[in-house]
């Protein structure tokens, strides 16, 4: 009989066999809007030492191996053979024909004279036509984009894209980030359901294929690693899971956290660990970049809303804790707000309930910049997807929850909101590969 996972990473400790970082990656981003050019022209500028890599945990951060007192907390690019930045290749797709240069100065995230020192290198980028339908963006319209009797069709042009790119630039390994607007609510059918109905979808142009479900699929056929930034469901049906598992694609999802989810998933577990009770949570927020644009649909809205209020159900747990938080009032709102640009605010009013029931208030007004925290993600999710291929890891990579709003998870399990849980899940499956003991943060060891 063959052994379960959890049996295996109980009795073995060795290291999983991973294959070595050699020769280019080739970065597949769909969409160059603000997120997208912020990456590409951060990680140029990082590669040429004028900028540090801050906010990427691939890069600056560290993991701690074996007990406290022994002192070997090795940087974690130091630890996992990661791509090297320098062999980082990029493509895109996307509806708008500007190159990177041009896309990043509409963008307007990153200075102008920062961007001159990279310029060529950006306006060597030129992205292809997109797969682009309306009825999933309805805020957006462009004239870079694809045509074909069917989906399917369209998928097979992806399909092409990605492999003259990979020859052209004579490219090793592939990862595939899909970086586009949130597309309106959908919610799993039975199209979604076998790779045979989701083909016969694609080839009848059946509404329940999304235009980011045409490139997960494009890229899971091409056996390659897959994340999804944005809310909308892609790759998180069953005749993509089991393609990506087929295949050998990692998959991981979805809706980058940035903003105010971040410090939501932050404040929250504090409150619940300390057993404070909530009565209300409002969030709001002003966007002014395309994001905000595209959000400014209801029904786009209604994808993020989802992702977003999620979050507390599960961190909190309300039906282990009925008294302390089965009657939140969670309300988020966002608000498209053309001046702010790429400048986020959001702002967090918490009604808290103290010991004897006594009333208290959490106030947090956070001013961000919505790509400049989405970047490094991208980066992270590049290099940490492109070892889990290496490593043999294939399907739903739930260990890179840490960087989602809505984790793509196993269809019977809850999904994990808690950052710091997310977090030492991450670093687990590092120490994992490399056969050192996974840390329980225990402790009793010390004082035997």
């Amino acid at each position: 009989m063959t052994p379960r996972r959890h049996d295996i990473v109980r009795a073995v400790k060795r290291p999983v066999e991973i294959a070595p970082a050699r020769g280019k990656l080739g970065v597949l981003l769909v969409g160059m809007g603000a997120v997208s050019t912020t990456f590409i022209a951060g990680t140029l500028l990082i590669r040429k030492g004028l900028a540090p890599p801050i906010g990427s945990l691939a890069e600056m951060g560290t993991v701690r191996l074996g007990k406290r007192n022994e002192g070997r907390s090795p940087r974690i690019k130091d630890f996992v053979p990661l791509a090297s930045l320098d062999d980082l290749v990029f493509g895109a797709w996307d509806i708008f024909e500007d190159n990177g240069y041009e896309a990043a100065i509409t963008a307007g995230v990153i200075e102008p004279e920062l961007l001159k020192q990279i310029k060529p290198d950006l306006e060597a980028i030129t992205p292809w036509p997109a797969v682009f339908d309306q009825r999933y963006v309805k805020r957006l319209m462009g004239t870079n984009v694809k045509t074909g009797p069917h989906k399917l069709d369209l998928a097979e042009q992806v399909r092409a894209d990605i492999r003259s790119f990979k020859a052209e630039r004579n490219v090793d390994r592939l990862v595939m980030v899909w970086c586009g607007s949130t597309e309106v609510f959908m919610t799993p059918s039975a199209a979604h359901e076998s790779l045979e109905a989701f083909e016969a979808a694609m080839e009848s142009n059946a509404d329940e294929i999304s235009s980011s479900m045409v490139y997960a699929y494009a890229a899971l056929k091409e056996g390659i690693p897959y994340a999804n930034a944005a809310p909308n469901l892609s790759a998180d049906i069953p005749a993509l899971n089991q393609l990506a598992v087929d295949n050998g694609s990692p998959v991981c999802g979805k809706d980058l956290k940035t903003g105010q989810t971040l410090i939501k998933t932050i404040v929250a577990p504090g409150l619940k660990a300390r057993l404070i009770g909530v009565s209300g949570w409002y969030s709001t927020n002003i966007l002014g970049n395309r994001d905000g644009e595209v959000l400014d649909d209801p029904e786009s809205f209604r994808t993020k809303e989802e992702s977003k209020k999620s979050v507390l159900d599960y961190i909190l747990q309300p039906k282990l804790y009925p008294t302390l938080y089965g009657d939140v009032c969670h309300v988020v709102r966002i608000n498209y707000y053309p001046p702010r640009g790429d400048d986020k605010e959001g702002w967090d009013n918490i009604d808290l309930v103290g010991w004897l029931g006594k009333k208290m208030q959490l106030k947090i007004n956070f001013l961000c910049k919505d790509s400049i925290l989405a970047a490094p993600i991208v980066l992270d999710l590049v290099l940490f997807l492109d070892l889990a291929h290496r490593a043999g890891m294939s399907g739903i990579q739930e260990w890179l929850s840490f960087y989602f709003k809505s984790p793509v998870h196993a269809p019977d399990l809850y999904p994990e909101h808690d950052l710091f849980i997310q977090l030492m899940k991450l670093k687990n499956t590092l120490r994992f590969m490399r056969g050192e003991e996974l840390i329980t943060h225990l402790g009793l060891e010390y004082y035997d």
